[in-house]
């Protein structure tokens, strides 16, 4: 069963096109590495499943949610169920660990909070198990803003599981992260979207990175999909060719 689908989207922001007759789908569960140039539409994309844009022509349902025609209501809805991991974590460095993780939970709690107590008890609870989940409870209470790059992707995490999500969808999360801290963040994702049956979506530029991590590969060049295959027994110089300035298909749209 497809939980994402995209059919023959595009994407302009006055005469640039982003994204140009996309049309895949992802099934319950599948996690999936997205690769491709800066400036190829993987943001883009991205932000099309949780409708932090909406397509300029075609259609995408996430979750059976048409976002091309739901009102205001279904969308907020909609984003409680996805969970976002982004590159440069936009933690609150002035706020503890647990209220950051906490903040996860504001789409489904009312009022403003200020302060962890703010929180109700259960909140706390459940932020503090999914501190545990990413090895960061004993970091509770220090200040955000202390923590190395890795700790803070780690309290992303934690704050994006807050949802509940079914879908987690990730912008170049390890991308200003050292190799072997990259490798532990995308080890953990990878675990926890498995413990959790999640579907992961995720923009990634380490080649080989994605190729361990991912079920399956969708490489975009220029706003249109020219790759889209499962990653086991695929190569690193099948993949390098997403990176070309020019090009056909390189394998069939599945």
């Amino acid at each position: 069963m497809s939980v994402i689908r995209f059919d023959a989207v595009g994407v302009r922001f006055g005469a640039d096109s982003a994204l140009d007759d996309v049309s895949f789908s992802i099934g319950a569960g599948e996690i999936v590495a997205l690769v491709g140039m800066s400036g190829s539409g993987k943001s883009t994309l991205l932000r099309q499943v949780d409708a932090l844009h909406l397509p300029s022509t075609g259609r995408v349902t996430v979750l059976d949610t048409d976002t091309t025609s739901a009102g205001g209501r279904e969308l907020r809805a909609l984003r409680r169920r996805v969970g976002f991991v982004f590159q440069q974590f936009h933690l609150v460095g002035r706020l503890s660990v647990l209220e950051n993780a906490c903040t996860g939970a504001l789409g489904r709690i009312r009022g403003p909070r200020l302060g962890r107590v703010s929180y109700p008890k259960a909140v706390r609870a459940q932020a503090m198990a999914h501190l545990e989940r990413v090895g960061l409870a004993d970091r509770a209470a220090q200040r955000a803003d202390t923590l190395s790059g890795g700790q803070q992707q780690r309290v992303a995490v934690a704050r994006a599981l807050m949802q509940d999500p079914e879908i987690l969808l990730a912008d170049e999360p390890v991308a200003s992260l050292d190799p072997e801290t990259a490798v532990q963040i995308m080890a953990l994702l990878r675990e926890i979207a498995e413990e959790r049956r999640l579907t992961v979506l995720c923009s990634l530029h380490q080649v080989e990175l994605a190729l361990s991590w991912a079920d399956r590969i969708v490489g975009l060049r220029a706003g249109r999909i020219v790759l889209d295959t499962p990653a086991t027994g695929l190569g690193r110089d099948e993949v390098m060719a997403v990176y070309s300035q020019v090009g056909p298909t390189l394998a069939p749209i599945r």
